[in-house]
């Protein structure tokens, strides 16, 4: 049976560790996570923790509403045993009615009346092989830009502090992405914060000989996979090459094991092909969408 619980009422040990061996487990629906980058979080739960269903909700005007939250890419039902997606439609199905909207993300394919589907995109990238196995599966095109990133004197280092990492975050790609408040970048300096802390992650950087950063990426490890959240580069860092450089590196220090790169996806062309230039294959998601506001509210979310 599938229970709605609160967020003070949801047992995180148990939580965790459902999540945790669940095929494909990703950091995104840990509690951690959850609890940095949308407080109040609630969830569905089958029995006694079997399968778990993330609920990032709020409220606004009165309304309660689920949402995917910012530098998060995807929740969906969790459970070890595997999920199939008609698993996933009875807990869709079970999403409380006083969510009158629904803006959600998920890794499931699901068929729920009453709901938009619209699918998405992902890359990912088996490390088991070896590096020249992995090398040989990039594109000519990117090993050409590799190989030109050499031309360049490109140390990695990892004292890139989370505030640069929002700085040049706001002043490249802040601009574009649209309106992000302020409490989505302090949110995600406090995930920043928290798997520097913890070891779940690191922030690589490269500065140029004066030491200003021209290049960054957040990267968290955890579920046996490696997820490039955030990168943000400046122009000098795209002449350079700066981006094949380092994602190559942290293909070579990982190779062989038993990890997943995640690139985290994107619907930006351009990035996309340089995602998949390494060999990755897409691993496609889905965003469902209900609107059940009442008129005129439903215009104004």
């Amino acid at each position: 049976m599938i229970f709605y619980l609160k967020n003070s009422e949801i047992d995180r040990d148990k939580w965790d560790a459902c999540v945790k061996f669940s095929p494909g487990a990703m950091a995104y629906a840990l509690s951690w996570y959850l609890d940095t980058m949308s407080p109040g979080w609630d969830a569905l739960v089958e029995d006694d923790y079997l399968a778990v269903f993330p609920l990032p909700g709020d409220k606004k005007l009165g309304f309660n509403y689920i949402a995917t939250p910012l530098f998060l890419q995807q929740l969906g039902v969790f459970c070890p045993d595997g999920c199939k997606d008609d698993r996933a439609s009875g807990f869709i199905s079970g999403i409380p009615a006083f969510y009158r909207l629904i803006d959600l993300c998920i890794s499931n394919d699901p068929k729920v009346q009453g709901f938009k589907t619209v699918p998405r995109s992902n890359y990912e990238l088996s490390l088991r092989e070896s590096y020249d196995a992995l090398w040989f599966g990039y594109s000519s095109d990117c090993r050409r830009n590799i190989n030109n990133s050499h031309r360049y004197q490109q140390d990695i280092s990892y004292d890139v502090t989370p505030k640069e990492v929002i700085t040049l975050f706001k002043s490249n790609i802040g601009r574009k992405a649209g309106r992000i408040r302020d409490i989505h970048y302090q949110r995600l300096e406090s995930l920043m914060e928290l798997c520097l802390n913890r070891g779940y992650g690191k922030i690589a950087g490269v500065r140029s000989p004066k030491g200003k950063l021209l290049w960054c990426m957040f990267i968290i490890d955890s579920c046996n996979r490696i997820t490039l959240l955030v990168t943000v580069g400046s122009r000098k860092s795209r002449e350079m090459r700066t981006g094949y450089h380092v994602v190559d590196q942290i293909i070579r220090e990982n190779a062989g094991s038993d990890k997943v790169l995640d690139f985290a996806g994107s619907s930006v062309p351009s990035i996309a092909v340089f995602m998949k230039s390494f060999g990755s294959i897409r691993k496609g998601y889905h965003r469902i969408y209900r609107n059940t506001l009442p008129w005129p509210i439903r215009y104004l979310k």
